[in-house]
């Protein structure tokens, strides 16, 4: 019988050789986590739709829809589960800049400077000419209200394309505008001047040591909004707007590479290296607090942002990274969350509420992927998301002249009311606009809410009806609660017709308090009568309709349907047809 001896190597041996067997495994491993991490998140998405023509900008994520410009001119929704929504034609070139409002209101311009205002269902809503076309996208104000950035000039608009203010600019702008924690605008021209405008236009100037090769809004704890700038030789610069740039304090960050781009939120900012790595910083204390790598490849670094190749986001979902070639998501505490890599985007992802990535291909197709389960924070009002604050214009304090004896003098109300309009006509409302909202409040409600006209002149049916309606041309979101409470309680059905109409030509509803109060107007016990009044309710409803869309404009096809039957007034059953016969075209 054959006896064979196993040699068994030293004890010692035998663990080195062992250990680096695991090695090996263990690098192959990683190595192979690597390449996965490149390559394997280039997954099919959950749904792919084709455009029918290459995609001009980066997708706009928005009231669970997304929507994308293309190069025939055409501006396309769909669901975010991928159903085709609708197809807008802007009858011309446009720009690659496309916003939306919380109400899903799409904001577009044609590249000979005309600016179109398209609602959720695809229904154009009114477009003014600019001039000159979009140097980047429009931002939305906590209000709707519309700040608009041509090459020379930046405008302010109501959500229903009425003129507040505009500015000229003398110099170019080297970044691209932000809103800052005030909900205001802030501007980095090329020379270096910072410019911050407020809601009204107000314009504050510092002028920063160079020219900062990004910027971020912060709003510090104690001290309120602040711009933070930051330097090619990662020097910072903290600079407190509500000192009127009267302070301002500067630092070195520790910064394994220059930054190159930067977004804040409450006291800490994102910030994107020049090796494509991201940092999170404490201004404050002029501290790194975390680095980490992302999706973004050597070569393959982007511009800045707002000049089509690079978006970041700051919630309190994460900090997330997007540019063409792909997106990384981070959590707060430097966490990656998830990466991807896309092939072939035709321009940078957007990443929705609801963790959906959109991406319109080179190839003429959207793709959409899933890469989230958790949703975005949003508090939402009955028919649109809730603002993230207020600019007071909606219950501002008494205007200048509230103490006057003779405000409501037939002269004097002639006076104000001529000052009034001719701003409007002029889109020089600007810094008076809180003033003037306040005083046409005052008059408009002296009859209905306003306490303190008490011993005054009654101010005569036909100025009350004048001062809503010059409210709607200044008027928001926020002065809606005003002028359902004027319809309400006011007892001429001329000045309830007038707030009315304001409120349709306003255009928004978002809590349902002005259809609330029609509704009950036209229904038992105590159904209102009168022809004017129900009149004004119908052309409001239907504008209301109009401008917003569903879900609100069910609720008014039932108020109009309402007001077509028998029982009302011939005048307003002709005007209700006609309001849901434009809804049917639409």
């Amino acid at each position: 019988m054959m006896h064979i001896r196993l040699i068994l190597p030293r004890v010692g041996s035998s663990l080195r050789i062992l250990s680096l067997l695991l090695f090996l495994l263990l690098s192959w491993d990683l190595s192979a986590q690597s390449s996965a991490n490149d390559d394997s998140y280039t997954a099919a998405p959950f749904w792919r739709q084709a455009l029918g023509g290459a995609v001009m900008g980066r997708p706009m994520s928005q009231a669970e829809s997304v929507v994308m410009t293309t190069d025939g001119g055409n501006l396309k929704s769909y669901s975010w589960q991928g159903k085709p929504l609708w197809d807008y034609y802007a009858r011309g070139r446009i720009t690659p800049y496309v916003s939306r409002s919380m109400e899903g209101t799409s904001y577009i311009c044609r590249t000979n400077g005309l600016l179109i205002a398209v609602n959720r269902v695809g229904r154009e809503l009114w477009n003014i000419n600019l001039g000159s076309p979009l140097i980047s996208p429009v931002l939305t104000g906590w209000d709707g209200r519309l700040f608009i950035f041509t090459e020379k000039k930046i405008s302010c608009m109501t959500a229903a394309g009425y003129t507040l203010w505009s500015r000229k600019l003398e110099k170019r702008t080297a970044l691209a505008p932000i809103r800052d924690a005030a909900g205001g605008i802030i501007l980095v021209q090329e020379d270096g001047e910072v410019l911050s405008f407020d809601p009204f236009g107000n314009a504050y100037s510092y002028s920063a040591k160079a020219l900062p090769v990004a910027a971020a809004s912060l709003e510090i704890e104690g001290q309120g909004p602040a711009i933070l700038l930051l330097y090619d030789d990662s020097e910072m610069e903290l600079v407190y707007t509500s000192l009127k740039y009267g302070e301002s304090y500067r630092g070195k960050l520790d910064l394994p590479s220059p930054p190159l781009a930067a977004i804040g939120r409450g006291s800490k900012a994102a910030v994107l290296l020049k090796d494509g790595s991201i940092a999170l910083i404490s201004p404050v204390e002029k501290k790194v607090l975390w680095t980490a790598a992302g999706h973004i490849r050597s070569g393959e670094l982007p511009g800045k942002p707002g000049q089509g190749d690079l978006d970041f986001l700051y919630d309190e979902r994460g900090i997330y990274i997007l540019t063409k070639t792909g997106a990384t998501g981070f959590a707060d505490d430097g966490r990656r969350l998830w990466i991807i890599r896309l092939k072939g985007a035709a321009s940078i992802p957007t990443f929705g509420n609801d963790g959906v990535l959109f991406s319109g291909g080179a190839d003429w197709i959207l793709y959409a992927y899933r890469l989230e389960d958790r949703i975005k924070a949003v508090q939402h009002l009955l028919y649109g998301d809730a603002p993230e604050g207020s600019y007071g214009t909606g219950d501002p304090r008494p205007s200048s002249r509230a103490d006057y004896y003779y405000r409501f003098d037939e002269r004097e109300l002639e006076r104000r009311l001529a000052e009034i309009r001719k701003a409007i006509k002029d889109g020089a409302v600007g810094s008076a606009e809180k003033d003037y909202a306040a005083w046409l409040m005052e008059a408009a409600g002296s009859v209905a809410a306003n306490p303190r006209t008490e011993n005054r002149p009654l101010v005569q049916p036909r100025y009350r009806v004048e001062a809503a309606r010059l409210l709607s041309f200044i008027g928001s979101r926020e002065t809606i609660p005003f002028l359902a409470n004027l319809f309400d309680r006011d007892p001429d059905p001329l000045v309830k017709s007038a707030a009315a109409e304001a409120i349709g030509r306003i255009g928004v509803d978002p809590e349902g308090l002005a259809l609330k109060v029609f509704e009950t107007a036209i229904t038992p016990p105590s159904p209102l009568g009168d022809a004017v009044a129900l009149t004004g309710i119908a052309k409001a409803t239907g504008a209301l309709s109009r401008f917003s869309g569903p879900p609100l404009s069910f609720a008014g096809i039932r108020i109009l349907t309402l007001l077509s039957l028998p029982d009302k007034p011939p005048p307003a059953r002709r005007q209700a047809q006609r309001e849901l016969d434009s809804l049917g075209k639409s």
